[in-house]
Parts: C-alpha cells; structure tokens; sequence
C-alpha cells in the first residue's frame, strides 16, 4: 500500500515539476513558437538527461559511494547541456561565461531536484521496509512469547478437571465448559494484538475459579475487580503471566490477593502473595521478562510494571487501555 502511494505521489510531483517548469521557462522567453524558441526542442534532451540521471547515475553511483565522482559527472553533464544549448539550439553567439550565467539553470535546477527527489523515496522506501521488517519480527516474538504462556494454563486447568473426574464427576461438566471457553480464548481469540477487556476477563475468571478449586484448603484466594466500564481493548494473556506466577510460586497455607481495577482508561492489576523460596526463581523471573518484553513492544511508554518483595511479594502493573 506504501509503494502505491509512493508511486503515485512521485509521477504527480514529476508531472507537476515539468508543468511549472515548462510555464517559467517559456514565460522567461518572449516568443512561443517552436521555430524560434529553441527551448521546446531542447525540453526532449533535457528529459532524457534528468531520467538517464535518475534510473542510472544516481543508482549505480549511490550504491558504490562514489558521491565526488558523481557531481563532477553532473557538472559536466551540466556544462556540455548547456553549451549544446547556446551553440546549436539557439545559437546565441555568447561567450561561455555568458552562457552559463544565462542558461545553466534550465539543465542544473531539474537535475538537481530530481535528485533529492528520488534520494527523497529512497529514504522513505528503506524506512517502509525497515518498518515492515521490524513489524514482522514484533509478530514473530509476541507469537513465541504468548506460546510460552499458553501450555501452562491449559496443564494447570486439565490436572484440574482430571483431579475432579475422580472425586467430585458431577461438577466435570462446569468445568469442561470453563476449560472450553478458556481454549477458545487462547487458540482464536488471543492470536488479535488486542481483544476486548471483558473476554480478557472472563478467561481470568475461569482461571481462578480452576485455581480455588485446585488450591482449596491449602491457599486463600482473595480477588476483586472494579471497572468503570468494560468496553476497552487489551493485548491477550498479559494479566494472567502475573496471576499465574502468585499460584505457582507461594508458600502454602498463604493468602492470595488478586485486584484489578480499570478508571479512566488506566488498568490496574496488583497480585500479592508470600514468595516459596524453595521454588525455583529462574522460572518465575522468565515469566516476568516475556511479560515486559510483550510490554515493550505492545505497549512502550504506556505502562508500568512494578515488583516489590520486601514483606510481600506484590507485583503491579498500570496500562493504559485502548
């Protein structure tokens, strides 16, 4: 779509250059007859020139680096024009010097914009695929990174139903059904950037009941939500990276705070819980450097990501909600 534009922006800048062009160089003159106004006639080798320079010179002299050798062929190029046009076109019988200060410009002004010109969309050509480049990357990693959330979840809720299918079977079909929704949410749903708030949501919902199930007697879950609305968008599978770390790595016997609170556009989500020393720490700090880095290239600057293990162990995040 960018190469489109590109295009069509340059051929009406090119159109729009020669037209003007055209205008003031037979305005500078007084006839308008190509019989005695030789500048017509020499319009045709000017073209050639300027197109010679962009679809040749300037490629091949770019991509060696041979800038000084390039002006000084332009320069040339310039001079012999401009002598082609005293002393055959119009045949003004001037002195060189003369010649040049009179009809230099007709030859160096379309050369010289016309260069910057293609420097121009060369520039912004490089910078559309470095773009494209870097966005397919940010693709590539975010893909890998929500890969590496997704089999935990899905584990930790299958133990879940498997523990349940052996003592409790009359509630396997809830859970079943939560497990379905939760599938469905990260298989489709979570392959958009973003995903409504209130989807998001609801697959945490379902998490934690799996986890009050799965913790039940041995962890107290406090959780609590409070949102001015729900019709913001959110990157998919952030939230649980947080709340799946304060189950997997507490000490038993623990409390469990989970709140969330959305105001004004801003989410806050702040988990607590008493860190299990014995656990391995290389784990949980993995999980939190996909979390930033799925930040960083979602969100940058609009967020905050916070870890305070002094007493507690209390992560927050702040995001600013789309």
């Amino acid at each position: 779509m960018n190469f489109f534009n590109h295009t069509i922006s340059k051929i009406l800048i090119h159109i729009l250059f020669w037209t003007l062009f055209i205008f003031v160089s037979l305005f500078y003159f007084s006839d308008y007859y190509w019989t005695e106004n030789p500048f017509l006639q020499y319009l045709s080798i000017l073209v050639i020139i300027v197109y010679t320079n962009d679809f040749v010179l300037l490629p091949f002299f770019e991509k060696k680096k041979w800038y000084t050798l390039y002006i000084l062929i332009i320069a040339l190029i310039s001079f012999l024009a401009t002598q082609l046009y005293c002393y055959v076109f119009a045949q003004c019988g001037c002195s060189v010097a003369k010649c040049l200060s009179d009809y230099v410009w007709q030859t160096i002004v379309p050369i010289i914009f016309f260069s910057f010109i293609w420097i121009l969309f060369r520039y912004l050509k490089k910078k559309d695929e470095v773009e494209a480049i870097q966005q397919k990357h940010t693709e590539m990693e975010l893909k890998f990174l929500k890969s590496q959330i997704n089999p935990h979840v899905l584990f930790n809720n299958l133990n879940t139903i498997y523990s349940y299918s052996i003592e409790k079977p009359a509630q396997v079909p809830d859970l079943i059904l939560m497990l379905s929704n939760n599938l469905k949410h990260v298989l489709y749903e979570s392959n958009a950037t973003f995903v409504p708030l209130e989807k998001e949501l609801n697959f945490i919902d379902n998490y934690i009941k799996f986890q009050e199930i799965r913790t039940e007697g041995v962890k107290t879950i406090s959780y609590a939500k409070n949102m001015d609305r729900l019709n913001y968008t959110i990157a998919p599978l952030l939230l649980i990276t947080i709340i799946e770390n304060a189950f997997k790595h507490s000490v038993i016997d623990t409390n469990i705070t989970i709140q969330i609170q959305v105001q004004n556009g801003v989410l806050q989500c702040v988990c607590e819980n008493v860190f299990d020393d014995t656990k391995d720490k290389a784990e949980h700090q993995i999980g939190l450097q996909n979390l930033n880095k799925r930040l960083e290239l979602i969100y940058k600057e609009k967020y905050d990501l916070t870890i305070d293990a002094n007493n507690l162990y209390r992560v927050t995040l702040k995001l600013q909600l789309t």
